[in-house]
């Protein structure tokens, strides 16, 4: 007859794979808090290019290139800036679109994420 020794039982307990489910659960809840704050801001700098890089825009006004952007921002429902809030420099020959802007992102009672963009034409 053959006798082994009982071997060492491997593997996590309730109370460690509660607590790892808990600390998932809120790193997936607080990304998906910011991510929309983050795609808005893609957006922007997708349009801040598509200005920038618009032959009909070269030679345009500021106010021109402002209304060209609030029309676009309409179209993809950005709220985080407005027309007036963008800077243009023209110094170039291209124009240069720049903003700054915070998104304050609720999380839990009185605790907040506090995100500050900073988008420019011509960055990726």
């Amino acid at each position: 007859m053959n006798i082994s020794k009982p071997s060492r039982q491997r593997g996590i307990t309730l109370s460690g794979l509660i607590m790892a489910a808990f600390v998932l659960v809120l790193v997936v809840s607080t990304g998906l808090k910011l991510v929309p704050a983050y795609i808005e801001n893609s957006e922007i700098q997708k349009i801040f290019n598509e200005i920038s890089n618009d032959q009909a825009m070269q030679k345009a006004s500021m106010s021109d290139i402002r209304l060209s952007f609030s029309r676009r921002a309409s179209i993809d429902n950005i709220q985080a800036i407005k027309g007036d809030d963008i800077d243009i420099d023209t110094s170039s020959g291209k124009p240069v679109l720049s903003a700054s802007y915070f998104v304050k992102i609720p999380l839990a009672g009185n605790i907040s994420f506090y995100l500050d963009f900073n988008p420019v034409s011509g960055k990726s």
